[in-house]
């Protein structure tokens, strides 16, 4: 393989070359170029020069690791994390904060000009505690024979190997101390190697533990978990090999949330956002971005249990939310019941067959959210142009789909007139975005 050449820089050995970094992407890779390739170099920081190898050579780009460090970032600092270096969890911990959301907002920012032709700032980011935000976090579950030992934790970067966790900044001060004693008393299980994963989940009335396991549980197994939740006050769920879930004991309640002064039942299988702070802050932008009215008709779709659809239904006319996941909506009709709002309607649809034939579509909206999962909404697209709203709020978790959509609103008579990046879990490689789409005026 043939070695780079720069006259601003020396060559190593083969494969081996320094380079000075760039900038940083959304991933917490530094970017260097040599003779016009671009390098993404794991743990390299903007303007930091390293003797790097390369581990991955392309046509148009490379990547490499650093194999010796010839400068410091002011902006590089110490990882609160004692797992950092092996666990694959967060990616960005020895990245200052505010330079983890300018790269990500700038990354966004790249993404939507090149694919549109948009170049639309993705500032100002909303933001919120860089620690201990993390309100649900699945962990997985090794048993190793040999040891007769149970593993809890976190899979290693680009391996199947789980981290053993007993400590995880990122994750709520009260999940966090129940690592720990959770993992012991997980060892102490006769059925310890017929254990699937774990979830942790902070809601706001109660904390729960939900065990995936694969064998049935022995009486005492059940008194071991009976133990653990009385001393440690959490509410423990079951999944067994039926896929449905039960309550450890019955006094356990279903968990909850509130967002924009609504409350949120929901089973613990259901999806929510990890980072309350930051969902709190999404739904008021995005209500303030809709500017709803006593008059507005609103659709909501991929509107899950009602985290948009019940905010907005409290200011509107009336709304419908689309779900395709059908435990989602009817806990989405009871949370609308729980919060007595009577002005909505949720339907369980496909929202990539058939968009005409189904019962809301033929509805007249004049606003519309959608917040899909990393797919995008593709199958949805041309349908929102023919509704003709005159205001869309796209919420996304991945920009290369929220950037595809947006070419479909542009070309069919919208403009990008407000994007956000929305720092929801800092110090990993996730982006999350919001951004708001208004019908140009006929001419």
């Amino acid at each position: 393989m043939a070695q780079f050449y720069s006259p601003n820089r020396r060559t190593t050995s083969r494969r081996q070359i320094t380079v000075i970094a760039e900038s940083l992407d959304a991933a917490g890779q530094g970017v260097a170029r040599v003779d016009g390739k671009t390098i993404f170099v794991a743990g390299l920081l903007p303007n930091e020069e390293a003797q790097i190898e390369l581990t991955e050579d392309k046509r148009h780009f490379a990547k490499a690791k650093v194999i010796r460090r010839l400068s410091t970032n002011p902006q590089r600092v110490k990882p609160r994390c004692g797992y950092f270096e092996q666990c694959g969890g967060c990616q960005q911990q020895h990245v200052d904060i505010e330079l983890q959301r300018e790269s990500k907002a700038l990354a966004l920012q790249y993404v939507m000009l090149r694919e549109t032709g948009v170049d639309k700032p993705a500032t100002p980011v909303i933001s919120g505690e860089s620690y201990g935000y993390r309100r649900r976090a699945r962990l997985g579950l090794q048993y190793h024979s040999k040891s007769h030992r149970l593993v809890m934790g976190f899979r290693k970067t680009q391996s199947n190997t789980l981290v053993d966790i007993k400590h995880c900044p990122v994750l709520s001060p009260d999940l966090d101390i129940l690592l720990e004693p959770l993992s012991q008393c997980l060892n102490q299980l006769s059925i310890a190697a017929k254990l699937g994963h774990v979830e942790l989940i902070y809601a706001d009335n109660c904390k729960v533990v939900l065990i995936r396991h694969l064998a049935p549980l022995l009486s005492s197994d059940k008194q071991k978990l009976i133990d653990f939740e009385n001393q440690h006050g959490v509410s423990i769920w079951l999944a067994g090999n039926d896929e449905n879930l039960h309550t450890l004991t019955e006094a356990s309640p279903l968990p909850e949330y509130q967002v924009a002064g609504e409350r949120l039942r929901f089973n613990p299988s259901n999806f929510i956002q990890v980072n309350a702070q930051i969902n709190q802050q999404m739904v008021e932008q995005a209500l303030a971005w809709l500017d709803i009215n006593s008059e507005d008709r609103v659709l909501d779709l991929f509107c899950g249990m009602g985290n948009f659809t019940l905010p907005i239904a409290r200011l509107a006319k009336s709304v419908v939310g689309v779900e395709g996941v059908e435990n989602l909506v009817e806990q989405a009709r009871n949370n609308a019941q729980l919060n007595t709002i009577y002005n909505v309607a949720f339907y369980n649809e496909n929202l990539e067959a058939q968009i005409h034939t189904q019962p809301w579509a033929a509805q007249g909206f004049n606003k519309v959210l959608l917040d899909p999962a990393r797919a995008g909404a593709a199958g949805v697209m041309e349908h929102l142009i023919k509704l003709m709203p005159e205001k869309i709020v796209y919420v996304s978790c991945n920009p290369t789909t929220l950037a595809r959509d947006s070419k479909v609103l542009l070309g069919g008579g919208y403009q990008l007139l407000h994007l956000r990046m929305l720092d929801m879990f800092p110090h990993t490689s996730h982006l999350e975005s919001m951004a708001l789409f208004i019908r140009r005026p006929e001419v």
